[in-house]
């Protein structure tokens, strides 16, 4: 059984058990779709390689991962950036072109004009980035999702550093979600004519 109370640090020996409840839960993400484009067959194995690549990178830079377990099995999870420059390792550059060598010249530039819309929509105080939360389709709707957002809110109290948590949605169904938990909305952009991108932040309380 589940137990809705319980969410644990996810070691980074495990950090594969992070790339599949991910890619399960961000099989059909608009951002995924988009980056990806028309992948015919090869769309599950470049998906891997993209969220793989994301996980890699809060691995290589010691950054925070969190997930809840139904016995030893990880199904949700929640992959963060904490406040301050870290120093890229060397072999996050070796991952980021192996990603895109698979992917192709073309899904790069989907990403950076990404990248560079969720700069314009992003917090300019030191926050906790939320990556990415994500929960199997096997348990929806048992409440996961909930519990790891309550812990990021935790981290972020307990971080001096951090003035609150900040994240990015590109699915409208989320927009009234977020606020519900106390995110405001701090820009709205197009990252084209029919992938739009909201940046949300949601302010300490203490």
């Amino acid at each position: 059984m589940v137990d809705l109370d319980s969410v644990y640090p996810l070691p980074p020996d495990r950090a594969e058990d992070a790339v599949t409840v991910l890619c399960d839960a961000f099989h059909d993400y608009p951002v995924m779709r988009y980056v990806i484009g028309d992948a015919a067959g090869d769309y599950d194995a470049h998906l891997r390689e993209l969220i793989g690549f994301f996980v890699a990178a809060r691995v290589l830079r010691n950054e925070p991962m969190i997930a809840i377990f139904d016995n030893a099995k990880a199904v949700a999870v929640a992959i963060m950036t904490p406040p301050g420059q870290r120093e890229a390792a060397a072999e996050i550059t070796e991952r980021r072109e192996r990603v895109w060598h698979m992917l192709g010249d073309e899904a790069r530039a989907r990403y950076d004009n990404l990248g560079a819309t969720w700069q314009r929509v992003g917090v300019t105080e030191p926050n906790l980035h939320l990556n990415m939360i994500g929960v199997l389709h096997s348990y929806a709707g048992a409440g996961l999702g909930r519990r790891l957002l309550e812990r990021v809110h935790e981290m972020s109290e307990a971080d001096p550093a951090s003035t609150g948590v900040s994240l990015t949605t590109e699915d409208a169904g989320n927009v009234a979600l977020y606020r519900y938990f106390g995110y405001e909305i701090v820009g709205r952009e197009h990252a084209t004519d029919t992938l739009e991108t909201w940046g949300f932040f949601r302010r300490n309380r203490s």
